[in-house]
């Protein structure tokens, strides 16, 4: 009897499970789509790619990779989300940080929004957000 299917296999690396400890201190596996989910709400209609958003979880993604950890605070991955977002899209910036860093209030935002406009110039296609 003859076979005429071809089968091919790939190998890969395997990993190590990288783990993402929460605030609350439990453990969960890291999840790209749950990164990208949240980038794609911190980007809810803006004017960027769903590409641009792809590229961004998989920088994050492989910076996590390459830094070899096994075990990450949700805090660093905010941070580095947010250094994405903060070139990306400022107002994306500003929702992602406010879920991140927990706003209470409105001025919370606004200083948020200062300091980025200290840290950054704004970017002639973005527009202001308080004249």
């Amino acid at each position: 009897m003859r076979c005429n299917f071809r089968f091919t296999t790939y190998e890969q690396v395997e990993r190590e499970e990288l783990r993402v400890v929460k605030r609350n201190g439990a453990s969960e596996p890291f999840s790209r789509e749950k990164l990208l989910r949240g980038l794609e709400r911190a980007c809810e209609k803006r004017p960027v790619r769903h590409e641009r958003i792809e590229q961004v979880a998989d920088d994050v993604a492989n910076e996590l990779t390459e830094e070899g950890y096994r075990e990450i605070p949700a805090s660093v991955i905010g941070a580095k989300v947010m250094r994405q977002l903060e070139v990306l899209d400022h107002i994306a910036y500003v929702r992602y940080a406010s879920v991140y860093r927990q706003f209470e209030d409105v001025g919370e935002f606004i200083s948020e929004i200062q300091s980025l406009d200290q840290r950054r110039p704004r970017d002639s296609t973005q527009p202001e957000l308080f004249k």
